[in-house]
């Protein structure tokens, strides 16, 4: 009113057809059912050929999310992550997306002859052909940025070479947390990316005022209260995912857990890693309660 010297009936009108103006529509739910269905060639899984979480994830990896693996060093992420690459590349006939598949290998962890073990054992039919090796794994591209500017650029570039060469599975191994989550939506293909731990102190058990009556209970039965690491990078990320499987090994034995799933209760499946990859010992996970899928909780 001051500084335009007008009545307040008019700021009011003034404010009010402004917020009209940058106000986000409105969508109804039947508007975004008709959207769905529009882009359902986009959608998706890539099956992870292990019988139980495919069930729990009703198909697999989803096509156009952010799916994580946590867990500590030297339980799996690395060798989910290589059978995820060949099914991604194996021929549509063979049950596979028939695509390229862009590897950013972090931590130089890749290793082209584990891959092809894989390969050979799961699909010896295919890897036994003359070429068929070779040509599978040519269209698996890896990419190993030596420092974080380089790994950035990378990110930047993904998105040409999304189109270039028809790819159609994203692995970041690891270094999460510099995913946008928004090159999923763009790409609608299943990116996969994995994460490490460090360890938790007693006191981010209790990050949120919220939940310190939660953890005061859980503290009184100690044998119900695992949680010791957690994942990086922090609590925001947490939320950046749509799906997290946390490996782990416990008392000689590996785990697999679906801990988020917009799909799935948390499941823990037993699994083993045998020369074609991952094998879970039973299909049938087990529910996990509360504070067992705090053992890795992401904060």
């Amino acid at each position: 009113m001051k500084l335009l010297d007008v009545e307040l009936s008019e700021v009011r009108s003034a404010l009010a057809l402004v917020s009209e103006i940058v106000c986000p529509p409105f969508q109804t739910a039947l508007l975004l059912m008709e959207q769905r269905a529009a882009t359902e060639h986009l959608g998706g899984h890539l099956p992870t050929r292990l019988k139980g979480l495919d069930a729990a994830l009703c198909g697999g990896v989803p096509f156009g999310v952010v799916t994580e693996l946590v867990g500590p060093a030297g339980t799996g992420k690395t060798q989910f992550c290589l059978k995820l690459s060949l099914l991604a590349a194996l021929p549509a006939h063979y049950g596979g997306l028939d695509g390229g598949v862009i590897y950013i290998d972090v931590e130089s962890t890749f290793t082209s002859r584990r891959m092809i073990e894989m390969g050979a054992s799961s699909f010896p039919e295919i890897f036994h052909s003359k070429g068929m090796a070779q040509e599978m794994a040519g269209r698996i591209l890896v990419l190993q940025p030596t420092s974080l500017s380089e790994f950035t650029e990378s990110l930047e570039k993904i998105k040409v070479s999304l189109l270039q060469n028809q790819v159609k599975l994203l692995v970041i191994d690891s270094m999460a947390a510099l995913v946008p989550g928004s090159l999923a939506e763009f790409s609608r293909i299943p990116i996969v990316v994995t994460n490490r731990v460090r360890p938790q102190s007693h006191d981010e058990s209790c990050l949120y005022p919220f939940q310190v009556q939660k953890m005061d209970r859980i503290l009184k039965d100690r044998t119900r209260y695992y949680s010791h690491i957690v994942a990086v990078p922090g609590f925001h990320w947490a939320h950046a995912v749509t799906i997290r499987l946390v490996l782990e090994a416990k008392s000689g034995q590996r785990f697999m857990k679906v801990e988020k799933s917009p799909t799935s209760p948390p499941l823990a499946f037993p699994f083993t890693i045998t020369p074609s990859g991952l094998s879970l010992l039973t299909d049938d996970g087990t529910e996990m309660v509360v504070p067992e899928t705090c053992n890795l909780s992401s904060r």
